[in-house]
């Protein structure tokens, strides 16, 4: 396993772990904060320039660093949108890609080396037009001078005040919330936890119930081929056998844990986020089943041998929610 990677689970202990974050990273998280909360204000006094888009934003987010359900939920929104008589468009910062010189418009084919490893899943489980670019206005600008759109959906947008909203919805790891409390590097959060109450909406990705804000189930109960999605099996058909997984996402153990309660067993290999697969990656797997996220299939399809397959999960939000969504939208874009 490389240095980053090994930093990245020594800092995942710190940040979820019992003990609390190693006390040297403390007068660090202190400067962040301060950093934080300057350019925060920059913003909110004019200092900054924030650029407001002829349509409608709706910005999905989260305050930790890591998967939170973001991508599930855009997904479901631009679907929400589309049956509401919207014509949705999605912006992204395309983490993980080498989009940095002018937006780059991403569909299904797009590489993942180019365009990060979200945006081309939410191309193809969408078909919105997508555009990705770290200025997330001017990815909105290049969309809308090309697609007839009257919606753009921000993906992980939260933190990028470039970018002027109508919505803001914030989404939650209901297991693990905010880890120790502690913003970078001491802890998960990019932000204060209070920053939350300022969401219009808060949803809870995990949680079957939950007393405030909207619980956000993600099912899926198949599994689809990677060298031939016309073939689907249920999970349960992988029961019994040699099995085995990988994950290369914010959260690894949410997959897993997915696999488990559809009463599967199977050895496990964790990755690091936006992981640049090789077929040697996948060599412990070796004449078996592995089952992957959907995220990680976008860049192992290339390499795909016959028996690998993607799970696909899809956001289940109660019906409130996409009703308090349009009210939302309905009283600040009048």
């Amino acid at each position: 396993m490389s240095p980053a990677a090994d930093l990245g689970r020594w800092l995942q202990t710190q940040w979820y772990g019992a003990s609390g974050p190693h006390p040297l990273l403390l007068p660090l998280e202190a400067l962040f904060r301060q950093a934080v909360a300057l350019r925060r204000r920059a913003y909110r006094e004019g200092h900054k320039p924030s650029e407001r888009l002829p349509v409608p934003v709706i910005v999905v987010g989260n305050l930790t660093v890591g998967g939170t359900g973001k991508t599930p939920l855009t997904i479901w929104l631009a679907g929400f949108l589309k049956e509401q008589g919207f014509r949705p468009g999605i912006v992204s910062r395309g983490y993980g890609g080498k989009a940095q010189t002018q937006p780059l418009a991403v569909d299904a084919a797009t590489d993942p080396a180019l365009a990060g490893d979200e945006p081309v899943l939410i191309a193809q489980r969408t078909g919105c037009p997508v555009y990705v670019f770290p200025q997330r206005a001017e990815a909105g600008r290049a969309l809308l001078a090309r697609h007839d759109c009257d919606i753009l959906i921000a993906d992980d947008g939260l933190q990028h005040y470039a970018l002027v909203r109508d919505v803001e919805i914030a989404v939650v790891d209901h297991a693990r919330r905010f880890g120790n409390g502690h913003c970078l590097p001491a802890g998960p959060l990019r932000e204060p936890p209070e920053r939350l109450a300022e969401a219009d909406l808060v949803v809870y990705s995990g949680a079957e119930q939950t007393p405030t804000g909207y619980a956000m189930a993600l099912v899926g109960a198949e599994a689809v081929n990677l060298r031939d999605a016309t073939l689907r099996r249920p999970l349960a058909d992988f029961a019994g056998q040699p099995l085995y997984a990988l994950a290369g996402i914010g959260h690894p153990e949410r997959f897993f844990a997915h696999l488990r309660a559809a009463g599967l067993s199977f050895e496990s290999r964790a990755f690091p986020d936006h992981h640049a697969y090789r077929p040697e990656d996948w060599g412990f797997a070796a004449g078996a089943d592995l089952l992957m996220t959907e995220k990680d299939a976008v860049k192992c399809r290339p390499h795909a041998e016959a028996r690998h397959w993607s799970v696909p999960v899809a956001a289940c939000l109660p019906t409130a929610f996409g009703q308090d969504l349009l009210t939302l939208l309905k009283a600040k874009t009048r």
